[in-house]
């Protein structure tokens, strides 16, 4: 399809050379070029105009660039303003002081669910995961969960495109056990994960829903074996993160209920 007239070709290569640095420390000219699929000249035009800009910082020496704390103000609005975070914040508050484990709210992009809130539990170290990291939609619970509320012809379509790769030995590669999983959580009211992104992680979650019913984010949480079974993480965790979900999506949920 061509694009439009208004759209403007050198603000998406800014954008792409900023999202390229989602998976680098630091890049080099020729690692923008190639990582961004655009010329060299190109990458130099970029980073020379994201660098004024302040949003890249060159270092003298080794000529690599690396992207500043400026960078962090393109999502700070977002996450500074979204109606449905400012409601979120307090259940999901709630919710962790009643399980006491690590509590999260995603949102789905892509292929992806996309951390925005992060509640860490003091019973262990967690894995460092800040918002803005990314958990495949089909290997997590998070991700389960809305898909589940997706019309049955759109999840085939979407299942029969997406990719879908080992992250552990436990990881759900075959889809039709993952449209099993799926459906299974459509029915129950919330999805599960047992060991499929991280090892000895067991998460549930169930989905939040916008206007039409449509699934716009969901509420997780995350436990570590063999402190959790999956088990008990779906008989205890399962009925929470459902009030939660339906506290965050407008519906009447005393918070004592948690």
């Amino acid at each position: 399809m061509a694009k439009s007239l208004l759209f403007i070709n050198s603000l998406e290569k800014g954008l792409v050379v900023l999202t390229a640095f989602r998976h680098h420390h630091s890049m080099s000219l020729q690692d923008i070029a190639r990582e961004c699929d655009i010329s060299g000249s190109s990458a130099q035009r970029v980073a020379y105009t994201l660098e004024s800009l302040g949003y890249l910082i060159k270092d003298p020496v080794t000529r690599r660039y690396t992207l500043s704390v400026k960078a962090l103000s393109l999502g700070y609005s977002y996450l500074a303003n979204e109606p449905l975070f400012k409601v979120a914040h307090n259940i999901l508050h709630h919710l962790h002081q009643d399980c006491g484990e690590n509590v999260n709210l995603s949102v789905p992009e892509g292929n992806d669910m996309v951390f925005v809130i992060r509640i860490h539990t003091s019973k262990n170290v967690p894995i460092y995961m800040p918002v803005g990291s990314r958990i495949p939609l089909v290997s997590s619970a998070s991700g389960r969960a809305v898909l589940s509320l997706y019309p049955q012809d759109q999840l085939d379509e979407i299942l029969a495109d997406m990719p879908v790769r080992m992250h552990t030995s436990r990881t759900t590669t075959d889809k039709a056990v993952l449209k099993h999983l799926i459906i299974e959580a459509r029915d129950n009211g919330f999805a599960y994960a047992d060991d499929e992104f991280f090892q000895a992680d067991v998460n549930v979650a169930a989905a939040v829903v916008g206007p039409f019913n449509m699934p716009i984010a969901a509420v997780n949480i995350s436990v570590p074996k063999p402190r959790w079974s999956l088990a008990r993480a779906r008989e205890e965790l399962g009925p929470k993160v459902m009030r939660a979900a339906r506290a965050i999506s407008g519906r009447s949920v005393d918070l004592t209920d948690f």
